[in-house]
């Protein structure tokens, strides 16, 4: 069921104006859902506007309601809890189906700096990437466990070993798409989709940068990575490489950059971290 603060919307390719949606897959997120909400700018660029979607993941507790109160403009209620890699998955085709010209999708759980979004957006605007993904490693991380740091060591380098490419953050939950993106990417695996979804979009010649965001290990709530994660994570892995995908989407790619867009301080390492090609198929 999809409830909507704002059920009208005029298609961005009638305006001079880029439409932003920002996605929040949560679960049980009401202690911290309302705090990442009122944190996500909405008028940085008069070129810009900005509306948030809710993709409420089979909640049990009062995460639609918090949000609600917070000002979100849309609301996506699934039946039950599918997985984060189901909740993204209809975050990006709601999000395209709501005409955003450019996706972002942040974690609930307050770990991610939404008041970043507008760096994150930087090299899609500036026309340098086609899907951008905040970096934990280039920017600051505040109280990240150990396991948790090792885990993203290993599965980041996994990412760029496949790829043959830099990678500093493949786990991260900040990222951006442009339409195109969105409507091209394909998550396999209910269960997660931070390694898939990198694999599949540059696997299909769409341009990634990292920026570098500051990040804080959460402090309410509870995390769903495990010991399992390794188990469930690697065959989906296995699975994406083994798939064919179309070469060339990046072809059908729509301008949404914005003239004299102002890129972040770490505009060097952005331009460092762009893709142009497919490095496998």
């Amino acid at each position: 069921m999809t409830r909507q603060k704002n059920a009208a919307w005029t298609p961005s390719n009638m305006t001079s104006t880029r439409k932003v949606i920002v996605f929040l897959p949560a679960h049980n997120e009401e202690a911290s859902i309302g705090e990442v909400l009122k944190r996500i700018p909405r008028r940085f660029d008069a070129r810009v506007t900005v509306e948030t979607l809710i993709i409420d993941d089979g909640s049990t507790d009062r995460t639609v309601e918090r949000a609600l109160a917070a000002g979100a403009d849309h609301v996506l209620s699934l039946p039950v809890n599918g997985g984060l890699g189901a909740a993204v998955r209809h975050g990006l085709k709601e999000s395209v189906r709501l005409g955003a010209d450019v996706v972002i999708m942040i974690d609930a759980d307050n770990e991610y700096p939404a008041d970043q979004i507008p760096e994150l957006l930087s090299p899609i605007f500036a026309g340098q990437a086609d899907y951008t993904m905040g970096s934990r490693f280039m920017g600051t991380i505040d109280g990240m466990k150990l396991y948790r740091r090792l885990g993203n060591y290993f599965f980041t380098a996994l990412q760029a070993i496949l790829l043959r490419r830099i990678i500093t953050d493949g786990q991260s939950g900040m990222r951006a798409f442009t339409r195109s993106a969105a409507e091209a990417a394909e998550i396999i695996h209910d269960y997660n989709y931070a390694q898939v979804l990198t694999l599949n979009l540059l696997r299909k010649g769409f341009r990634l940068a990292e920026i570098p965001i500051r990040y804080r290990f959460r402090t309410e709530g509870r995390s769903f990575i495990s010991i399992a994660y390794i188990g469930k994570v690697l065959p989906a892995i296995w699975k994406e490489l083994r798939r064919p995908v179309e070469i060339g989407k990046e072809r059908d790619r729509a301008d949404v950059s914005l003239p004299e867009y102002p890129l972040p301080k770490g505009e060097p390492a952005l331009s460092a971290a762009c893709s142009q090609r497919p490095a496998i198929s």
